[in-house]
């Protein structure tokens, strides 16, 4: 047999550890994850219930899910031990925030546009905003002709050659 014959078989092979050895590493991971739980943790399980862990067996898992509501789960049913900022954040909705109140932003804009004017004030001295696109009935009546200011503003239309490709 040559070479050329064992090579797709070769790189069947070779193809099929690297994989295996890739579900290896991350199921070793999952394992020590879950070997490092301890009583007081927050966890996922698989089926997305969160919960603190309560006492750990050697292949159970006994979680407190709420008020007098114990249940007893597998190990390998521990999806994710989350940190307490995160299990905080997600079950109870308390942000852990670095920052100091005075920083917080208001949740509207009129307190930072506020001057101390009154809003009615201010509304009557406001002008119509141009932004460069006008209809040609709301073009200004000037002393020239309206065919002459509509060609100074709009481009030359052209059978399709251009020199700007």
């Amino acid at each position: 047999m040559s070479l050329l014959t064992l090579l797709p078989f070769i790189v069947l092979i070779g193809a099929m550890f690297l994989m295996t050895r890739s579900a290896k590493k991350k199921q070793q991971q999952a394992v020590e994850m879950r070997n490092q739980m301890q009583p007081g943790s927050g966890v996922r399980t698989i089926g997305g219930m969160y919960a603190t862990v309560k006492e750990v067996n050697e292949d159970t898992v006994l979680v407190d899910a709420g008020p007098g509501v114990e249940l007893l789960f597998a190990k390998n049913a521990i999806g994710a031990v989350l940190t307490d900022d995160e299990y905080n954040r997600i079950v109870h909705g308390i942000e852990h925030d670095l920052k100091s109140d005075a920083d917080l932003v208001p949740d509207d804009a009129s307190s930072l546009t506020e001057t101390g004017a009154p809003a009615a004030d201010a509304t009557a001295d406001d002008k119509a905003v141009d932004l460069g696109k006008k209809d040609a009935a709301d073009e200004p009546a000037d002393d020239a002709p309206a065919g002459e200011a509509k060609t100074d503003e709009e481009p030359k239309k052209t059978d399709g050659d251009s020199e700007a490709k």
